[in-house]
């Protein structure tokens, strides 16, 4: 009987003796892997899904339609397609800047930017496509850039950026062939560019 009551007190006892050193060490190694793991493996939308964030987005007239609007060719040729367009009014118009785009080689070597005149020569290259339809203008008609005033730059436009451009005709007048826009720019939603007023004039050839 006591020989009984002894070998139960020491199973007992090994219930609350603390795990080995190499078995807690283990352990932890274990635990340590799966976390470095779970960090070095971060979730993946994947390309059908990052695809499909624009498939709302309707192409109005793509680059074709453009160059029948605009004189402009390569390498200054900065529109590449319209989205939205309300005839003589307003239009949103694309530009996808590449690391191919020749103003990179001197703008700048190792840190290439889009040069901020030809983020605001974009939204005049769109104005004209809406200035194609203006109610007076003459059919075929070219503007040439006259100006502008309130130009921000607000963050820099780099290869794989899609600049993203809206232009609305603020007025036109008919008799001396003067229109007048506003512009914004954006990257991944947030404004990139914006003047405040472009003027244009149209040529008399």
């Amino acid at each position: 009987m006591k020989i009984a009551l002894l070998l139960a007190s020491l199973a007992c006892a090994n219930a609350f003796v603390a795990p080995s050193t190499n078995s807690f060490a283990a352990s932890s190694t274990t635990l340590f892997e799966e976390a470095e793991a779970a960090e070095e493996a971060p979730e993946m939308l994947g390309a059908a899904a990052i695809s499909g964030l624009t498939s709302d987005v309707s192409t109005i007239h793509p680059t074709e339609d453009v160059d029948s609007f605009l004189p402009h060719r390569y390498p200054f040729a900065l529109v590449d397609k319209v989205v939205e367009l309300d005839t003589g009014k307003k239009a949103v118009g694309i530009k996808c800047v590449t690391k191919n785009e020749e103003f990179f080689q001197g703008h700048f070597p190792g840190k290439p930017i889009m040069p901020g005149v030809l983020q605001l020569e974009a939204m005049a290259q769109l104005a004209g496509v809406v200035m194609s339809g203006l109610d007076g203008a003459e059919p075929g008609a070219i503007f040439f850039f006259g100006g502008a005033d309130g130009v921000k730059w607000k963050k820099p436009v780099v290869p794989g950026d899609v600049l993203v451009m809206e232009v609305e005709i603020l007025k036109f007048n008919k008799k001396f062939g003067i229109c007048k826009a506003t512009g914004k720019g954006y990257v991944d939603g947030k404004i990139a560019v914006e003047v405040a007023t472009m003027t244009f004039a149209q040529a008399k050839f």
